[in-house]
């Protein structure tokens, strides 16, 4: 099942505000929780007791915490790798290891008796996780979570994401990746403030298609906002979203008729399956709306990413929806009812036969 998930720093943000934030993300669904000590200063002690409150609020609301660590964590608070009660007493799920040890102690890990997850860095090369599953480990506790990258254009290649993911999906292993919200002042570990995305594409994109690219590559079960606090919008158009469809935002055309617009919204589509290079065609509305009048209107030639809805002129064809993949003329037959806007463009790469998809403002 495909999570939704949401980060936070004690470190700089107050703990009130973070247990507003958490409590507002678990009443929208969010059940993933990333938070970092690799950053964290000051007496030991107190960074516990800080992270302890804010991980154990966060188990009660039935959030999974994972909490980033590395072997300079292990040092900083005397954490032997076969000992990880230091990490249950905080109220975590599991730990993630940005920076791994030799594979022997990683595997012994997933074995420890809190039953505690480990997860590993995702965007490293394939070589150090078949290490550490070269020894053995409890596969039910291994997990992997990609990097975010808070300078400005550090972040990773989609082809790289994709070669990455195949191999851990190969393996059967839960991906997680980051986002980020566009919202203003927010902040991660570090003093930067560029974003805390996976895929270098998505830096600038609307939060909602970051998440629905993430989606649409069917890759990445657990999509995790990076950076916080994102906005009470953000998250709600999130939490809206169904994970298993293909969604686009449209910018909807004046005048669209009633019709039109139940056509376009609240009837449930998917893709033909002898699909054409030129269109993606939703066919069964036809059917429901045969009897229906849809005017001529709009009636432009098509450009890719267009969205039409085929009028009276187009006889028993009238009432289908198409999306529109490559530049046509339209012999007066088809009403363009809406576009995509121009970054929404990149999922339509994601278009296949039989494909379910769903269309929101």
């Amino acid at each position: 099942m495909k999570r939704l998930g949401i980060s936070i720093y004690p470190e700089h943000g107050s703990i009130d505000q973070i247990k507003v934030y958490l409590l507002k993300a678990s009443q929208l669904g969010f059940k993933r929780v990333f938070t970092c000590l690799l950053s964290a200063e000051g007496e030991p002690e107190q960074v516990k007791l800080r992270y302890t409150e804010v991980c154990q609020y966060a188990k009660q609301l039935g959030m999974e915490v994972i909490i980033d660590v590395a072997p300079s964590v292990f040092t900083k608070f005397e954490i032997q790798y076969d000992d990880l009660s230091f990490f249950s007493d905080l109220g975590v799920s599991g730990i993630r290891l940005d920076e791994g040890f030799d594979g022997m102690k990683e595997a012994m890990m997933t074995y420890n008796p809190f039953n505690l997850k480990i997860e590993f860095n995702a965007s490293q090369p394939s070589g150090y996780i078949d290490n550490i599953l070269s020894y053995q480990p409890n596969k039910e506790k291994v997990i992997v979570c990609h990097n975010y990258y808070p300078q400005r254009y550090t972040g990773l290649s989609y082809n790289l994401f994709n070669q990455l993911n195949q191999k851990f999906q190969e393996k059967n292993i839960t991906i997680a990746a980051f986002i980020n919200s566009q919202a203003e002042d927010t902040f991660g570990p570090w003093p930067l403030k560029e974003g805390l995305c996976t895929l270098e594409i998505h830096r600038d994109l609307p939060l909602s298609l970051q998440a629905r690219h993430m989606n649409a590559t069917n890759q990445i079960d657990d999509v995790i906002i990076g950076n916080c606090f994102a906005s009470d919008d953000e998250l709600k158009e999130l939490a809206s979203l169904d994970p298993n469809v293909l969604t686009f935002k449209i910018m909807l055309e004046p005048n669209v008729s009633e019709t039109e617009q139940d056509i376009i919204f609240n009837f449930p589509h998917f893709i033909r399956g002898d699909m054409s290079d030129y269109m993606a065609r939703s066919t069964m509305s036809r059917i429901v709306y045969a009897m229906s009048t849809i005017t001529p209107n709009h009636t432009r030639d098509l450009k890719r990413g267009d969205i039409v809805v085929l009028n009276d002129l187009y006889g028993r064809y009238k009432g289908e929806l198409h999306i529109v993949l490559q530049p046509m003329p339209n012999e007066g037959n088809k009403n363009v009812v809406a576009t995509l806007a121009q970054n929404e463009l990149l999922l339509l790469n994601f278009v296949e036969p039989w494909k379910p998809f769903k269309l929101i403002k």
